[in-house]
């Protein structure tokens, strides 16, 4: 049922309760009106009688039968008129059925004090009114009239009935009305519940149009803002959800087309996506992969993952680490990894983006550029050892000649050749370093102990030139993978170095630091430092700036460096210092042992 209905049964129904009430109001108040004509119709009928007729005439009773004749034409409901006299209660006089009056006369109990009365008084089919009059208290006379009830409320009735129809016409006149006037109210409100269910199915067509100036009409205008609001809005957000797609398509093929093995995981470390690189390079198919945790990190390497995760939680992002990961069938593969935090739009940490890419190709490049540098190397060697060792050999074919022309044993040249000769052996021993692989065995060392038991051998030394060593180590833990005498050598090497760098004494400032992946040695003297020609060829063979060097001792510590990993890092300023920088990869003491067993 429409509204429109609605309010007009609901308009039409309170009508018609106003009309029912009024009608029972009416009914009550009509009925003691009528009963108040009637009294005073009675009581006036009465009075004009007893001044009217002679009652001691021969002719009264045609006096009072005329007279009913004519009160009856205008009032049907009166039945008879009697003269009663008041002493015997006998009637004197009667206009009609005396019978009936005697019978109903005996049922009224009169009030002798009461000039004029009405009795309600009830037959044996039908119900009466008897009026009762006295002209005052002294007269024997007094004039009793019948009426039929009910048709004196029928009479009345009529009036009623033609009031009531009135009311049902009013009624239904109304009905018409409202209904009208209603549909006319509420034609905006048609229009307005039109362009909702436009709106509510996204169709933004014409405005509503505004008739009025009213509610509705101010309900209208807002209606019509909001759709037009909310076009713009929906138009916006078309065009954002397209760009939206068109973004999500071109990092899905960005993805999907990478080189790199690219894979999502929430934060919990379960896989969510993986592009086909990864596919290929691990092995997996997606569905196997959806929901894994750590499907391709090694069982050694389980706890670097789970710290991995740990920084990236905490907002950090994990630069590229090179590590190992595992193929479906099990081979371990070197890669380097690079861990990004995902956020929403709360800047929640919602999952982590992994970049993982395969390393085997450029450690196979590396590999060749080391045997073309150590070719290279080893001709710079073969070239230098055969300068090198060409000055010992002459002065040592010097003396032997001399030796033989005098035919006599001279110890200061036997000693001058000793000398010679051990700088042979000097020359050859670093020289196998360089060009020889030597089988090592790493063990798990601190790095502070090391550098201790070093800054103690060299102490005496650096006592002699006037140098004090300071150190200032980290409380962190150091632990390392090394070959512990091959580290040895390298400090050893760099402390002498730095010591005879300083002829008229100074500081050597050692500080021992643990970084996120590696350990940092920094080692710097106050000496007298290189220019940048100088610095670029430290490490060349047989280049040298001590008096009595070989110019093979940074580069014998750089191959040390290497082999473990490491790198070693100079800066130097003249008449400033020299800082040389040591650094070596961390790993944990069970992780290595599980790698050293691989």
């Amino acid at each position: 049922m429409s509204l429109k209905y609605k309010i007009s049964i609901t308009i039409t129904g309170l009508l018609l309760l106003v009309i029912v009430v009024f009608h029972f109001l009416w009914e009550y108040t009509q009925q003691e009106t009528n009963y108040e004509l009637l009294s005073q119709s009675s009581y006036a009928i009465s009075d004009q009688l007893f001044h009217q007729i002679e009652f001691e005439a021969p002719n009264a009773d045609q006096q009072l039968s005329e007279l009913f004749q004519l009160l009856r034409a205008s009032k049907p409901y009166l039945i008879d008129v009697a003269i009663i006299n008041h002493d015997t209660q006998q009637i004197q006089l009667s206009a009609g059925q005396s019978a009936k009056f005697e019978e109903l006369l005996g049922k009224v109990d009169y009030d002798d004090h009461s000039l004029f009365q009405i009795h309600d008084v009830a037959g044996r089919q039908k119900s009466y009114y008897i009026s009762d009059y006295r002209f005052n208290a002294a007269s024997q006379e007094r004039i009793v009239m019948l009426y039929d009830k009910r048709m004196f409320i029928a009479t009345y009735d009529n009036d009623n009935n033609l009031f009531f129809a009135t009311l049902l016409y009013i009624l239904f006149f109304s009905s018409v009305v409202s209904y009208w006037a209603v549909g006319r109210m509420l034609g905006p409100l048609k229009d307005i519940i039109w362009k909702v269910n436009e709106v509510s199915s996204v169709r933004f067509q014409g405005p509503i149009p505004i008739t009025s100036k009213d509610e509705l009409g101010t309900l209208a205008f807002k209606i019509n803002a909001m759709s037009q609001n909310l076009s713009i809005y929906m138009n916006k957000l078309r065009h954002a959800f397209d760009e939206n797609r068109r973004m999500r398509m071109y990092m899905e093929s960005f993805i999907n087309h990478s080189p790199d093995a690219i894979y999502i995981m929430d934060i919990d470390g379960c896989i969510m996506q993986a592009n086909h690189a990864f596919e290929e390079l691990f092995g997996f198919s997606t569905a196997q992969l959806i929901g894994v945790r750590n499907p391709i990190v090694p069982d050694h390497l389980l706890q670097e993952e789970e710290e991995f995760l740990q920084l990236v939680q905490s907002g950090q992002t994990i630069k590229p680490v090179e590590t190992y990961r595992q193929t479906k069938d099990g081979e371990l593969i070197p890669v380097s990894i690079t861990i990004s935090p995902i956020r929403d739009v709360s800047n929640e940490i919602t999952g982590f983006a992994n970049i993982c890419r395969d390393m085997r190709h450029r450690h196979r490049m590396e590999e060749l550029m080391r045997r073309s540098e150590k070719l290279n190397t080893v001709g710079q060697l073969a070239a230098g050892v055969a300068h090198e060792i060409r000055n010992p050999l002459t002065t040592l074919r010097g003396f032997l000649q001399l030796q033989e022309q005098s035919k006599k044993l001279n110890l200061d040249h036997v000693r001058v050749m000793l000398s010679e000769l051990e700088r042979i052996n000097l020359i050859v021993g670093e020289f196998l370093i360089l060009a020889k692989p030597q089988a090592v065995k790493f063990k798990y060392r601190d790095i502070r102990d090391i550098i201790s038991e070093v800054s103690v051998f060299m102490s005496s030394e650096a006592l002699m030139h006037n140098v004090t060593i300071k150190d200032n180590y980290t409380e962190d833990d150091c632990r390392i993978p090394c070959e512990e005498n091959q580290l040895k050598q390298v400090f050893i090497n760099l402390l002498k170095n730095a010591i005879e760098a300083m002829p008229q004494g100074g500081q050597i400032h050692i500080v021992i630091s643990r970084l996120a992946t590696h350990v940092s040695v920094q080692i710097t003297d106050e000496g007298i430092g290189m220019d940048e020609e100088t610095l670029k060829r430290i490490g060349d063979p047989f280049f040298t700036v001590k008096e009595n060097g070989t110019g093979l001792g940074i580069m014998v510590s750089q191959k040390i460096i290497q082999s473990h990993q490491g790198l070693m890092e100079l800066s130097s300023q003249v008449n400033v210092g020299t800082t040389v920088r040591v650094l070596l990869p961390l790993q944990e003491e069970r992780q290595y042992a599980e790698a050293s067993n691989l």
